[in-house]
C-alpha cells in the first residue's frame, strides 16, 4: 500500500527508506523552494517577452514556442544559480552534504490539448525512471513553478510499484541515448520519433494518484514509481521543474527500491555531483556498475551551448 506523507519531519535516512518502500511525500513551499520556483519563473517570463507563459500557447505558433523553449531549458540547467539553489534546498531538508549527490534541474512544460508534446516538451507515457538507467536508490523531486490542477498534473500508478510489467528496458543503453536520442529533442516539434522504453502490456492506470502542491511545493518519489504525464485538458500550460538525488552510501551498498522489472544498460550515476562541493561521483564507483556492457557513446550528456 502506498502512503502519502504531507510535510513529513523525517530525517533523511528515514525519508529515503519510506520512499524506497513506495510512499509519496508532499512538502508545502519552503523559503528555499519558493526562491527556486521564482528563479525559474523569472527566466521563463523573460524568455517569452513578458507574456503569460501559461497562456502563450494560444498566442504563437508551436514552432515559435519550441524555438523559445529549447534554449530556455538549456539556459535554466546551466544558469550558475540553478544548481546552487538545488543544493540550498536539499540542505534545508536535512540532506548529508557529503553523502547526497544531486543532478541538474530540468525545466518541464505540459501544454494543453496536444499543442506541443514532443521533443523538449515530451509528454511522458507510463514509465519508471529506472527503465532509463536511473539507480534504484534515486529519489525524484518535482516542483510546480505556477499553480496547477488535476487536469494538468502528473499521475502515479502505485499498484505497479511492487508489480512488474512487461517492458523493453533491456534494449535501452544510456550512453547511446546521451549521444543520439537526447540530441534530437530540440528538433522534434510535431512528433517525437525517438525510441524509448515502454511497457508492452495493457495497464490498469486508474485509479491513479495526482498530487497538487502549491507553486514552490515539492513531491518526492522513488525513481521506481510508475508515473505518467496526464493529458492536459485544462487550457493552460503547466510549468514545472524536477531534479534527482542519490545517497552514495546507498548506491554503493545496493540499497534502494526493489527492482521488479528494470533491465537497462548503463547507469546515469555519473550525472550526479556531491552536494558539498559539486564533485562528480568517482569513476571508480560508477564503472563498477557497467559490467560487461558497451560504454560507447557519451557517459555524461554534454548539451550544445549554441
Amino acid at each position: 500500500m502506498t502512503n502519502i506523507h504531507f510535510d513529513p519531519t523525517f530525517k533523511d535516512e528515514e525519508r529515503r527508506n519510506v520512499l524506497y518502500a513506495g510512499d509519496l511525500l508532499v512538502y508545502s513551499p519552503l523559503e528555499t523552494s519558493t526562491a527556486l520556483a521564482q528563479h525559474a519563473a523569472n527566466m521563463i517570463e523573460e524568455a517569452f517577452g513578458g507574456r503569460d507563459p501559461r497562456m502563450v500557447q494560444h498566442e504563437i505558433p508551436v514552432e515559435d514556442f519550441a524555438s523559445i523553449a529549447a534554449p530556455l531549458k538549456r539556459d535554466f540547467i546551466h544558469h550558475p544559480r540553478s544548481l546552487e539553489m538545488i543544493a540550498e534546498l536539499m540542505l534545508s531538508l536535512g540532506c548529508d552534504p557529503f553523502d547526497t549527490y544531486i543532478d541538474v534541474p530540468r525545466l518541464r512544460m505540459a501544454t494543453s490539448h496536444g499543442y506541443f508534446t514532443s521533443g523538449v516538451a515530451y509528454a511522458h507515457h507510463p514509465h519508471r525512471d529506472t527503465w532509463y538507467s536511473a539507480p534504484m536508490c534515486q529519489i525524484n523531486w518535482w516542483m510546480p513553478i505556477y499553480g496547477f490542477e488535476a487536469r494538468n498534473a502528473m499521475a502515479f500508478h502505485p499498484r505497479y510499484f511492487t508489480e512488474g510489467v512487461p517492458n523493453d528496458s533491456h534494449l535501452f543503453n544510456y550512453y547511446t541515448w546521451n549521444s543520439k536520442q537526447r540530441r534530437e529533442a530540440t528538433n522534434l516539434v510535431k512528433e517525437d520519433t525517438r525510441w524509448q522504453p515502454r511497457t508492452s502490456a495493457e495497464l490498469e492506470l486508474e485509479p491513479d494518484i495526482r498530487l497538487i502542491p502549491n507553486a514552490g511545493g515539492l513531491i518526492a518519489f522513488s525513481a521506481a514509481q510508475l508515473h505518467s504525464t496526464v493529458p492536459n485538458t485544462s487550457g493552460v500550460t503547466r510549468w514545472s521543474m524536477d531534479f534527482r538525488t542519490i545517497s552514495l552510501s546507498d548506491f554503493e551498498s545496493a540499497r534502494g527500491a526493489a527492482n521488479v522489472d528494470s533491465r537497462p544498460q548503463g547507469t546515469s550515476v555519473r550525472d550526479f555531483v556531491r552536494l558539498a562541493d559539486f564533485e562528480r561521483v568517482a569513476e571508480s564507483v560508477a564503472s563498477r556498475h557497467d559490467g560487461s556492457i558497451s560504454t560507447d557513446g557519451e557517459l555524461v550528456f554534454q548539451p550544445s551551448m549554441t
